[in-house]
C-alpha cells in the first residue's frame, strides 16, 4: 500500500478506470491514510458515490449517467471544464476568507488575553478578572458573530 501511495503522489492526477467503485474509495482512503493530504474526488455516476463521500471535497458532475453523484457531493456542475474554475477562483476566495477570519480571531483572543496577563501584574496574579461577566459573554458574541455576519453579507 505504501509503495502505491508513493508512486501515485508522484504524479500530477491520478485517474481510477476500470475498477469498482469500493476500490476508488480505498485509493482515496489510502492518500488520507499516509499522506495526510487534502483530497478531491470527482465523479459522474453512481459508481463514483463512494469515492466522493471518502474525500474531503467531492465534486459531481451531472450528465448522462444519473444525479447520483451530484445529490452525495460538496460541490456539482454541468460540465467538467467547469473544474478549472472552481479550483482556481472559489478556492483562492475560500482560502482568503480563511487567512481573513484567522488573523482576526488571532488578533481578538490576543487582545482579550493580554489586558488578562497585563492586570494580573497589578492584582498579584489573583483569580479577579478585569471585566465583568456579563462583559466578557457580550465581547466574545459581539466580536465573533458581527464581523462573521458581515463579511457572509458583504463578500461576492
Amino acid at each position: 500500500q505504501q509503495n502505491f501511495v508513493d508512486l501515485a503522489c508522484e504524479c500530477r492526477a491520478v485517474i481510477c478506470c476500470r475498477v469498482t467503485p469500493k476500490q476508488k474509495a480505498m485509493v482515496v482512503e489510502l492518500v488520507k491514510k499516509y499522506k495526510k493530504a487534502i483530497t478531491l474526488a470527482i465523479g459522474d455516476g453512481a459508481n463514483d458515490v463512494n469515492m466522493i463521500k471518502t474525500a474531503h471535497i467531492g465534486v459531481g458532475i451531472s450528465g448522462q449517467e444519473g444525479m447520483q453523484a451530484v445529490m452525495s457531493s460538496d460541490y456539482s456542475f454541468g460540465q467538467f471544464r467547469y473544474l478549472q474554475r472552481l479550483l482556481l477562483v472559489h478556492g483562492r476566495w475560500s482560502y482568503i476568507r480563511m487567512c481573513k477570519f484567522l488573523r482576526y480571531f488571532f488578533y481578538k483572543n490576543f487582545a482579550f488575553t493580554l489586558v488578562h496577563i497585563w492586570y494580573s501584574f497589578f492584582n498579584g496574579f489573583s483569580a479577579q478578572t478585569a471585566y465583568e461577566d456579563w462583559f466578557i459573554t457580550l465581547y466574545n458574541v459581539l466580536y465573533s458573530s458581527l464581523p462573521v455576519l458581515l463579511v457572509g453579507l458583504l463578500d461576492q
